[in-house]
């Protein structure tokens, strides 16, 4: 496969929640054709419709020079991993749990070409242990993308040990050409992006938790002292309280008890107070 900079000519996404339309989004509007597997149909179409939706904002701010209906005529949807037959690159982009990935995983290669690649969306998970699940773990990699897609700039490149070096550069040009920037780390847990951010947004949790300062207040610090985009409890709240949990845990399983969960977060994942998806999590929505 060509390492210019150009993306795929067919692309398939596993997953057509939040992250996986905005990954179809990024691909479709570099110029490739996109289809989207679903569990369901009706999950399919909410797929289409979330996909659909940012492309028409995208085509309203003018970030696009095509039309919705141009757009939208690449973007296909299925509850059939056939689907992923043609594809010279699938994104899988489903739940952050090991189980359910590495099933998914296996069952996505067993539909490519010999000279398809297989990335992986996960933000925390080693790619070797995924890899090592696969009949050719040297095509696989990770991608791992920050949410919001459309206006994140960042992807992590994550290299497995087994990772081909032609993946690698490839992978590379793929971000550039969404316009984005890669940065490329070697797979360990929680990768760069993650073990940083996991380990600000869970002191901030403590701080909350301790009376030290309100969210706002612990928000606006890092926003207006560290120029951070979001402060990390805002942060936290977009990523999902329950996501934020299930990676400390595995931090703090591999990496040990300085990614320890504080109670607070764990009391907000009992109670249903999930972040924007429930309405509510450390702020309000």
């Amino acid at each position: 496969m060509s390492t210019d900079q150009s993306v795929p000519a067919r692309v398939g996404v596993l997953g057509g929640g939040r992250m996986g339309a905005g990954i179809a989004h990024a691909f479709l509007t570099a110029g490739a054709h996109v289809v989207v597997v679903e569990r369901d149909q009706e999950s399919a179409e909410s797929a289409r419709s979330r996909v659909e939706a940012a492309l028409g904002k995208s085509v309203e701010r003018g970030s696009s020079t095509e039309t919705l209906e141009a757009l939208a005529s690449r973007l296909s949807v299925s509850i059939d991993y056939a689907a992923f037959g043609r594809c010279g690159l699938v994104v899988e982009a489903v739940p952050e749990d090991f189980d359910l990935k590495s099933t998914a995983l296996k069952a996505v290669e067993a539909q490519l070409g010999a000279d398809a690649w297989l990335t992986t969306n996960t933000s925390s998970l080693s790619v070797d242990r995924l890899a090592a699940e696969l009949s050719r773990p040297e095509r696989l990699c990770g991608l791992h993308f920050f949410n919001p897609v459309p206006s994140s700039q960042l992807v992590e490149v994550v290299l497995g040990s087994a990772t081909a070096d032609e993946l690698a550069a490839a992978a590379r040009s793929w971000i550039t050409a969404l316009g984005k920037t890669a940065v490329v780390v070697n797979d360990a847990p929680g990768f760069a992006s993650s073990r940083l951010g996991v380990a600000i947004a869970l002191e901030a949790m403590r701080m909350v938790e301790e009376g030290v300062a309100s969210a706002e207040d612990i928000d606006a610090a890092m926003v207006l002292g560290y120029k951070h985009p979001v402060g990390p409890l805002r942060t936290t709240d977009m990523v999902g309280l329950d996501v934020r949990l299930g990676i400390a845990e595995y931090l703090q399983e591999t990496l040990g008890d300085r990614f320890a969960p504080p109670q607070i977060l764990r009391d907000k994942v009992a109670r249903g107070e999930l972040g924007r998806k429930t309405g509510g999590g450390f702020f309000s929505y």
